[in-house]
């Protein structure tokens, strides 16, 4: 849990003294400014800014149901935070899994990935029982697989 609030907060502390920097030198509206940008940056990497994550087993019960796709993620990854953005409003649609928060969801994402814990990675269980595993997919890869 903590793990997930490592880079967050170290955004929020680099910010806070360079601005203390900045207000001390006489510029104290450039000094809010970047200290808003460290702000905005921190929020974009925490655990905030993607929808509530669930249990991978949990997930996979769910998708096996309805066939919504599961996205094994983690806290600072660029590639996971570039697929939500792309994603907008239809990521609410998905089941997240921080693969730092649930040991089941990362040895999903080692088993398809020989090992290694390389995010995103999405998961496609069809009510069939046939799954697919992408990773690093394209937006139009998860919005087809959303679609189906």
């Amino acid at each position: 849990m903590t793990r997930a609030w490592i880079l967050p907060m170290l955004l929020v502390l680099c910010g806070s003294v360079v601005a203390a920097g900045l207000t001390f030198q006489g510029s104290p509206g450039a000094a809010a400014a970047l200290l808003l940008v460290f702000v905005l940056l921190a929020g974009v990497n925490s655990p905030l800014f993607f929808p509530r994550s669930i249990g991978a087993l949990e997930a996979q019960r769910r998708s096996a149901v309805d066939g919504r796709p599961i996205v094994f993620w983690r806290p600072g990854c660029k590639y996971c935070l570039r697929l939500r953005i792309r994603l907008g409003r239809s990521a609410r649609q998905l089941y997240w899994v921080d693969i730092w928060r649930d040991p089941a969801g990362a040895a999903v994402v080692k088993a398809a990935n020989d090992g290694n814990e390389t995010v995103p990675t999405v998961q496609v269980i069809s009510p069939e029982g046939t799954e697919l595993v992408m990773t690093n997919p394209s937006l139009a890869q998860v919005k087809e697989a959303l679609a189906v």
